[in-house]
């Protein structure tokens, strides 16, 4: 937090030690976190056949720094499969509830997010549990098979909850076209996590910034060029489904 140069979000797994889960948004909270982003999809990890063919471990010397109070920072022994599964499986709780939500606002003056949203049903439920917003996603496509591109349940979903909390989307999100597709769906912004990543990769903070500013050059291009002088003017008619 020290080192942010703008409003950083405290991102939350539900451990089965509810006690955990507290004690982590209260640390979030004293350390300036703006809002807590509740992950609902992945009360059991989706079956990663990559990291399973290739038994995908993190190295030894990485931890979990935030879950040393727990005596959860290291990940179990696995002979095979991925070293993965068996960590996510033995800490996060698969029971998850909507109550969980309320639970969650109930704890905390934080406003809460709810991310893992692909359902106009579940987006109103998780609204009526204290949800201050929502985060279409669809946890990268890796947790379920055939699950649905978030752009394409977006709509739906901006007519059921739009206007009433916040609605992100997360996923698909490659370029400027992106964004402005988004927008026009009902998206108040979007989330970019693998081009982030990729910047990382191949030129680390710089890699980043290039990748973030590539995008919004795009956006601004995008813009103008579909005759959006304002974000507000990027209405849905712009896109149309084939």
């Amino acid at each position: 937090m020290a080192v942010a140069t703008g409003p950083v979000w405290f991102q939350l797994y539900v451990f089965k030690d509810r006690a955990v889960s507290a004690s982590l948004v209260k640390r979030a909270e004293v350390a300036g976190c703006k809002a807590v982003v509740f992950t609902v999809d992945v009360p059991l990890l989706g079956r990663r056949e990559r990291d399973v063919r290739n038994q995908f471990r993190l190295p030894n010397d990485i931890s979990a720094k935030n879950l040393l109070p727990a005596g959860a920072q290291e990940f179990p022994d696995c002979d095979v499969g991925s070293g993965l599964a068996p960590y996510i499986a033995s800490l996060l709780d698969p029971a998850l509830t909507w109550k969980d939500i309320e639970w969650l606002a109930g704890i905390t003056k934080l406003p809460v997010l709810v991310k893992g949203i692909l359902r106009s049903d579940d987006a109103l439920l998780a609204v009526k549990q204290g949800a201050s917003g929502v985060i279409v996603s669809n946890h990268g496509a890796r947790q379920l098979d055939t699950t649905p591109a978030t752009i394409s349940v977006l709509p739906e979903i901006a007519d059921a909850v739009g206007g009433v909390v916040e609605l992100y989307l997360d996923g698909g999100i490659r370029r400027g076209t992106d964004v402005l597709k988004a927008i026009a769906c009902g998206a108040r912004a979007v989330f970019i996590g693998r081009p982030a990543l990729w910047g990382l990769a191949c030129g680390a903070e710089a890699g980043v910034r290039r990748v973030l500013e590539m995008v919004r050059q795009e956006f601004d291009l995008a813009m103008a060029l579909s005759g959006c002088p304002t974000l507000s003017s990027i209405k849905r008619d712009l896109v149309r489904q084939l």
